[in-house]
């Protein structure tokens, strides 16, 4: 079965880079979305960013565009989130899934079946 498993986390202050992994093992699919979330305390989960790794097509929320980015490597089984400028409200539990099917659309995360523990992400001055 597919797992996912994020990385990369830590604390830092305002402005500084981050780059989060999601390396995935198991079942390969032939197409499938990863998705990027986050939850902070007391807030909804909220979606991040997502990747269609057949397409190769991606897709931010409008609070993260232009500040972060995500990729693929050539074999698809490591998913990254490039997160710059980070700011104080970027402050989150991140986590990364897996949903197959074609999405186009940053959602909350319900359809994803497939879920990794998180990495927190704390920016603090």
């Amino acid at each position: 079965q597919l797992q996912l498993v994020e990385s990369g986390g830590g604390l830092v202050q305002p402005g500084v880079s981050l780059r989060l992994s999601c390396a995935t093992s198991g079942l390969s699919a032939d197409y499938y979305v990863i998705g990027w979330f986050r939850q902070a305390p007391g807030k909804e989960r909220e979606g991040v960013s997502i990747i269609n790794t057949i397409e190769d097509s991606t897709y931010y929320a409008d609070s993260v565009k232009g500040r972060f980015t995500i990729s693929t490597n050539s074999g698809k089984n490591t998913v990254w989130l490039q997160m710059n400028s980070l700011k104080p409200e970027d402050t989150a539990v991140y986590y990364c899934a897996a949903c197959y099917g074609d999405i186009a659309v940053i959602t909350p995360g319900d359809e994803y079946e497939t879920w990794g523990l998180g990495t927190q992400v704390t920016v603090s001055s």
